[in-house]
């Protein structure tokens, strides 16, 4: 396949009833696939509100396995009847541990793997070293209506290692769930211009597509959630995107021909000096 189409669904999820957040993103989800949309990508742990504002060990009891996560089953349902896939962010238990997790559920419905985010923050306002583990699955890109796409999760996105290690693995999409806002510690620092230019770089630097999605809205005292979800090209250009406060379903048809046809007279990828390149994996 050489054109694929896209979405990014935003939102506000703060709602304490989990059900009423996960029907609003399956909303959503069945207007994307209405536009023609395959691949759909709601925002991060979208069944509730954003639990890591703060330290509070009952929030452990939010995290259930992966195949009864009602997230996870109610996108599979919908990947099943409307033969789309939808990367679905959740907290996952494994056993005594936790972690930050992606299902990868493919037009049939079925899981076709996980992704445990690999970079946990923590800060005030994004306390998620308390809830997670850093995963152990390693990054991961998944073959979907002829393309393969590679999934990080928010805080991986300002990763260039994450975006290039899932292009050197095959990857001709980059998607990102994302839960990001105002920083408490600092009312006046807005991170929503970075934010975009951390994900267009890894467009630019790998010569393909970035997909983004966020929530928006206020939850809690202190924490306002910015939006400006995005579909860039693959030169970074924003060829679709919202502002800090719209609901609705961004939608883009993708040419991978194109792109691959760019990447490739780039030569980021023949040029590449992995030998130089030692530092990267050792710590600081």
């Amino acid at each position: 396949m050489t054109k694929i189409t896209v979405a990014a669904l935003q939102c506000a999820l703060g709602s304490d009833d989990e059900q009423e957040n996960i029907a609003k993103v399956a909303a959503l989800v069945e207007q994307a696939a209405a536009r023609g949309a395959q691949v759909i990508l709601p925002p991060e742990l979208f069944s509730g509100p954003y639990f890591c504002r703060d330290e509070d060990e009952a929030l452990f009891a939010l995290a259930r396995q992966t195949a009864e996560h009602p997230s996870v089953i109610a996108m599979q349902a919908l990947a099943k009847k409307l033969g789309v896939a939808i990367p679905t962010s959740f907290f996952e238990r494994e056993g005594h541990h936790y972690y930050n997790t992606l299902a990868m559920i493919g037009p049939d419905g079925e899981i076709m793997g996980i992704y445990r985010k690999s970079h946990i923050p923590d800060g005030p306002g994004y306390e998620e070293k308390y809830y997670f583990r850093p995963g152990n699955t390693g990054f991961r890109v998944w073959d979907v209506f002829g393309a393969r796409i590679g999934v990080g999760v928010c805080w991986d996105q300002w990763y260039p290692e994450c975006a290039r290690a899932m292009a050197l693995m095959g990857a001709e999409l980059l998607f990102y769930p994302t839960a990001i806002g105002s920083e408490p510690y600092d009312a006046d620092l807005d991170t929503s211009r970075m934010w975009r230019r951390a994900m267009i770089g890894h467009a630019v630097s790998n010569c393909m597509p970035v997909i983004a999605a966020n929530r928006i809205g206020r939850e809690g005292e202190h924490q306002t959630f910015y939006g400006h979800s995005f579909i860039s090209d693959e030169w970074g250009d924003l060829v679709e995107e919202y502002g800090c406060d719209e609901t609705g379903v961004l939608v883009s048809e993708i040419d991978l021909a194109r792109a691959a046809t760019h990447r490739a007279g780039m030569g980021f990828f023949r040029d590449r000096r992995p030998q130089l390149y030692g530092r990267l994996a050792e710590d600081v």
